[in-house]
């Protein structure tokens, strides 16, 4: 192959483009390098390994995720900010095939994320949580929503995908014997738009009843 010369964000960038064809197992350093066109052990001198690696995916995540502004920073009020800043980590994480698997438990490489905690845990103490509430708010929601698409993004078929697993109807009958999991199914493998809105309502009442308390 060519000499070329690379850089930390032209690798990240690939290998999030690859993601959405081969899914987070099937993407490798070596098929990387190939499409950079670059030998793979070019990629060593940017990340000791692939663990590396998704750390830089998720920044880059980040990064596209708050390039024209921190989410929720024009809210009315902290709920609202809740909401706006789940919505855009849901749409965020589902724009990259297996994005909340690449996305969780990442160690961001520089401290971009740290401006919008500030901001999101200020708005929080300002409308009377204290830092530790704050706090235990705002990860609660991340997990939630995290949670959320991990599921979301490990159960929804792909298109044309179909079997034991995907079809509701198929599920059904194999759960007769159990007709409450078997009616169930519609409601926990669909929906996912307006489940986790009411989700994050029942969230969000949680939180302001919780720590409403503490006051």
């Amino acid at each position: 192959m060519a000499t070329t010369k690379i850089d930390r964000r032209q690798v990240a960038d690939t290998a999030l483009r690859l993601l959405n064809d081969t899914g987070l197992e099937g993407l490798t350093l070596r098929a990387i390098a190939k499409d950079l066109g670059v030998q793979a052990p070019a990629l060593y001198w940017h990340f000791k390994n692939k663990e590396a690696l998704l750390d830089e995916m998720a920044t880059v995540m980040y990064r596209r995720m708050i390039a024209d502004g921190l989410p929720g920073a024009d809210a009315d009020s902290w709920q609202g900010l809740l909401r706006a800043v789940n919505r855009a980590l849901r749409s965020m994480l589902l724009s990259h095939r297996d994005g909340a698997k690449v996305y969780g438990g990442a160690r961001f490489t520089g401290n971009d994320h740290a401006e919008s905690l500030e901001f999101y845990l200020g708005v929080l103490i300002e409308a009377g949580f204290d830092l530790r509430d704050a706090t235990r708010a705002a990860t609660a929601s991340y997990a939630y929503t995290m949670g959320f698409v991990a599921e979301e993004q490990g159960t929804d078929a792909r298109p044309g995908e179909t079997g034991p697993g995907v079809d509701t109807a198929e599920r059904a009958q194999r759960l007769a014997a159990f007709p409450l999991a078997a009616a169930a199914g519609p409601e926990m493998f669909g929906s996912y738009d307006e489940r986790f809105e009411e989700g994050l309502d029942v969230l969000i009442a949680g939180i302001e009843a919780t720590y409403a308390l503490r006051k």
